[in-house]
């Protein structure tokens, strides 16, 4: 239980560390943009929440294929298992259950939950704290 805890934790801290450097690159692109943008209020919206939301589904894609190349190293899915579909399945705290980990391996699963539904979180703090920034830039616009 112990190496499935360290190994689990090792790929987490990986996962948070890709996750805090996009989030910081991020955040200093919208401040940038929104100091020197001088399109009008409703556009500037549209183009730094969409590119900001595509960012983060990409990092947290990035971050899934993190887990699933952690459970080929080690073993962690049945033979013939879509490694890349079974990490998805956990880190989206999906669930199906038509792929469930091996034995030896299976706090892997939970662990790679924990782990989605933190970063999830994140994401969204972000996404929440570029639309006020985005929306205090057209409060100061329209004065």
């Amino acid at each position: 239980m112990l190496r499935q805890i360290l190994f689990g934790g090792a790929i987490s801290i990986a996962n948070i560390a890709i996750h805090a450097l996009v989030m910081t690159i991020v955040v200093q692109v919208v401040q940038r943009a929104s100091a020197n943008s001088k399109i009008g209020p409703s556009v500037y919206l549209v183009m730094i929440m969409i590119p900001t939301v595509l960012v983060l589904m990409i990092t947290h894609t990035v971050e899934v294929a993190v887990w699933a190349f952690a459970y080929l190293i080690v073993n962690a899915a049945p033979e013939d298992t879509d490694r890349l579909y079974f990490a998805f399945v956990n880190y989206t705290t999906l669930g199906y259950g038509d792929v469930t980990p091996v034995p030896r391996w299976r706090l892997l699963g939970p662990m790679t939950a924990m782990n989605g539904v933190l970063l999830f979180g994140w994401s969204t703090a972000v996404i929440f704290e570029v639309l006020r920034k985005a929306i205090a830039r057209s409060g100061n616009n329209s004065a």
